[in-house]
């Protein structure tokens, strides 16, 4: 994976319109299920665009990456938050680790573990995908859940079939291009994006290749069972209704 250590500077700018809400919205929809949580663990919290809203709630939030320019970056927002409005008297403080996720580990067990933004899909390999699911399974409390959510077979083929895209707004653009590897659901992303300067005349390059597999999602049902998750339901586009072949996201929600 990608350690995105100059993407991390432009990755919110070109990440704004992504549904945040949407997945906040499904995950506490959950929890209202399953019960709510007090500590959640935030698998690939990149910039912290869900693990801050959630501590402005009240939860108690440990948000883990792989980059640290993403964890600095999160900290310097989450600083922010708290000398602006934004805070309550209920915001809690976040713990940032930097830590793989196929090894992460947490000194407090979840309540509830997320991974949400296709971060399961950047886990190529079968075995680095299962180790990630015990580690999630060994840092969870009994009756603790797992949410996570994944591009589908269906997806990557669309975005081969569509690219490339092209971006252009406010001092930033990208050309971005996708190739597909239909035997392996392996799809390379090639970004090439372009940042302007402070004299607004020139412009910062910036490469960016990002690699992401997809998996067949009752293969991933069965390890989750194998990993020893007693529930597992499967669900599609934050809405919890049965998945099918137009559905454009898949979610999972696994208990302990």
């Amino acid at each position: 994976m990608t350690s995105y250590k100059a993407f991390a500077t432009v990755y919110d700018r070109l990440m704004e319109d992504m549904p945040y809400d949407g997945w906040l919205q499904f995950a506490e929809g959950v929890w209202s299920r399953y019960g709510k949580p007090n500590h959640v663990v935030d698998l690939g919290c990149g910039t912290g665009a869900i693990a801050i809203p959630l501590a402005q709630r009240g939860y108690t939030v440990t948000g883990i990456d792989l980059s640290s320019e993403m964890l600095r970056i999160a900290a310097e927002k989450e600083q922010l938050s708290k000398e602006s409005n934004e805070a309550s008297s209920e915001s809690q403080s976040i713990t940032w680790l930097q830590q793989n996720m196929s090894s992460w580990q947490s000194v407090e067990a979840a309540d509830s573990v997320i991974s949400f933004c296709d971060c399961l899909n950047y886990v190529i390999d079968e075995d680095e995908l299962l180790a990630t699911l015990y580690a999630t399974y060994n840092g969870l409390r009994e009756g603790g859940s797992f949410i996570f959510d994944v591009h589908p077979i269906s997806r990557f083929q669309q975005y081969a079939e569509q690219a490339p895209f092209v971006y252009d707004e406010d001092g930033i653009a990208y050309i971005w291009n996708s190739e597909y590897d239909e035997d392996e659901h392996i799809i390379e992303h090639q970004l090439a994006i372009f940042v302007a300067e402070e004299d607004d005349e020139h412009y910062r390059r910036i490469d960016e290749l990002h690699v992401q597999r997809a998996y067949h999602p009752i293969w991933l049902q069965r390890a989750l069972q194998e990993v020893g998750f007693r529930e597992i339901n499967i669900f599609a586009d934050f809405q919890f209704k049965s998945y099918n072949e137009q559905s454009e996201r898949l979610f999972f929600v696994a208990i302990k």
